[in-house]
């Protein structure tokens, strides 16, 4: 199921966002990004509407992951 941004703390959010970012090893090119910077820009894809908290009753887990990629019956 899918889950609010609002629906974490801050600090909840910041870990399961940066948790995401180290967990993909995501590539920025030729100019090397901090990690600040990159959970900025998480974070923007989440307040925009492309990436989506998912999360599974199943694994009782929460991840990030591309809103048009989503569909409860795959995920959970």
């Amino acid at each position: 199921m899918i889950i609010a941004i609002e629906g974490l703390s801050q600090q909840a959010l910041y870990g399961v966002i940066e948790a995401f970012i180290l967990r993909e090893g995501t590539d920025y090119g030729e100019i090397e990004i901090s990690l600040d910077e990159k959970i900025a820009q998480v974070h923007q894809q989440l307040v925009l509407g492309n990436l989506v908290l998912v999360f599974s009753e199943l694994h009782q887990t929460v991840n990030i992951m591309p809103k048009e990629q989503f569909t409860a019956q795959s995920y959970d």
